[in-house]
């Protein structure tokens, strides 16, 4: 989103203790070679530290890396404005919120605001997460959860305070809230400034290094592997896990590869839909639709034997990755699978906050999108936190980016396509968003050949 003559701003967020001040004092000391101007959002402060002021006369100073930082002394727009005076002596902007804060009204500056609109641009949302401490808020603060959501770039802070279990469990959380940012883990929050900053708006394949099925619909299966099973009576072995449970489909397939696997895949999610069928350790499983519910109570390992009357190729679906307990196939030996893939879970996702990611090739009808994001603003614009994408619009060369805060959109024509394939690529990320409603109205957007 940000262009040549824009410059960009960065949104920096985190609950009370995260460590932004933290943040803010490396950016105003360090020898970066970044020219930022800061701008720190709590009220009645004078600067990020006062050792730093050059002049405490001006709203603006200068600090002595060559920063500048200004006090919040009156509204927002008037601070940017009277900073913009003064443009050749900085290329960034980072505007620091309060530890409570909700960054929406921030970020929405820079679309309901033609002056703003017009000569800076919103390149992202840095939030700083206590590792240690956020476990308290995320579950009953609503400013920690949309403060999550609303960013671009997570630092998970103080990792020096959480256990290497404890940080990987904080980290599988937030990724089920928000997973497009991108995620450093810090101590005493150190960052490379080319991480948080020229974040330069959506950008898929940013998005898909974070999370490689970011873009895949979501199974209440985990994971599928393709078995040649001779007649006879098999053996599928488990060991302790994460859950005292799990939940399985064994089904007959026409092929041992991915096309046959594929062909089975809604056969199976109709099958998870169904009522559970206990199975004791011991207790045979039979190929078929009917969902079986493993009893996996109690230490050791546990067996349950595969009847297959018929030799072929068969497909196991689980509600949890093999790896989580061990999991395999024996027959006189151990059997691997033919083909196996791993499937997006619907069981983890934060009951609230989530995302939306939608890939769809063709051009899209102007007028059809137009009418279809204005309802969508309309009535969900308050869940919506942030909403990103690219478009291809129906006769034009040009890209088309945008983003958007609740009820707020900005788009505009990006570069040509030139050689690149026209697709849409897109993200909704907010507070019970419905991913059927969103994937079937954006693909009544699309143009009609």
């Amino acid at each position: 989103m940000t262009t040549p003559d824009k410059i960009p701003v960065t949104v920096l967020t985190g609950f009370l203790g995260s460590g932004k001040t933290t943040l803010l004092n490396r950016i105003l000391t360090e020898q970066h070679g970044k020219r930022i101007a800061v701008i720190e959002n709590e009220f009645g402060e004078i600067g990020v530290d006062h050792q730093l002021v050059v002049n405490a006369e001006e709203e603006i100073f200068e600090m002595n890396n060559g920063c500048i930082c200004c006090t919040v002394r009156g509204d927002l727009i008037r601070i940017l404005g009277s900073l913009m005076k003064r443009r050749d002596r900085f290329d960034y902007i980072m505007i620091e919120t309060t530890g409570l804060a909700d960054p929406a009204p921030v970020a929405q500056t820079f679309f309901v605001d033609d002056e703003m609109r017009e000569r800076l641009a919103l390149d992202g949302i840095v939030t700083v997460v206590d590792a240690k401490h956020i476990w308290q808020h995320l579950d009953d603060s609503t400013e920690a959860k949309e403060q999550v959501a609303f960013a671009d770039v997570i630092l998970l802070n103080k990792i020096d305070l959480a256990t290497p279990a404890e940080l990987d469990k904080l980290e599988a959380r937030i990724r089920q809230m928000n997973p497009a940012a991108r995620l450093f883990r810090t101590r005493d929050a150190v960052v490379e400034m080319d991480q948080i900053l020229n974040l330069g708006g959506f950008n898929l394949q940013r998005a898909l290094q974070v999370d490689p099925m970011f873009l895949e619909p979501e199974y209440p299966f985990e994971w599928a592997g393709v078995y040649e099973l001779a007649p006879g009576s098999h053996q599928l072995v488990l060991q302790d896990g994460p859950d005292p449970a799990m939940n399985v489909v064994l089904l007959p397939v026409k092929s041992a590869d991915y096309g046959g696997l594929e062909a089975v895949q809604l056969e199976a999610v109709l099958s998870f839909s169904d009522e559970e069928i206990p199975v004791a350790p011991g207790s045979a499983l039979r190929p078929g639709p009917g969902l079986c519910r493993l009893d996996l109570q109690g230490k050791g390992e546990k067996r349950f034997p595969l009847e297959t009357p018929v030799g072929g190729a068969y497909a196991l679906f689980t509600e949890h990755h093999p790896d989580e307990f061990q999991a395999a196939v024996h027959g006189s030996a151990l059997l691997e699978p033919v083909v196996a893939k791993a499937y997006k879970p619907d069981h983890e996702h934060d009951s609230e906050v989530s995302s939306v990611g939608i890939a769809v090739p063709g051009d899209l009808d102007e007028k059809k999108l137009n009418h279809w994001l204005r309802d969508l603003l309309m009535n969900k614009g308050p869940d919506i936190f942030r909403m990103k994408g690219v478009l291809a619009i129906q006769g034009d060369s040009r890209r088309f980016v945008f983003q958007g805060v609740h009820m707020l959109f900005d788009g505009r024509p990006d570069r040509e396509w030139g050689n690149e394939p026209r697709h849409n690529s897109l993200i909704f990320i907010g507070r019970n968003l419905d991913r059927a409603a969103l994937t079937e109205g954006f693909q009544q957007c699309l143009a009609r050949p």
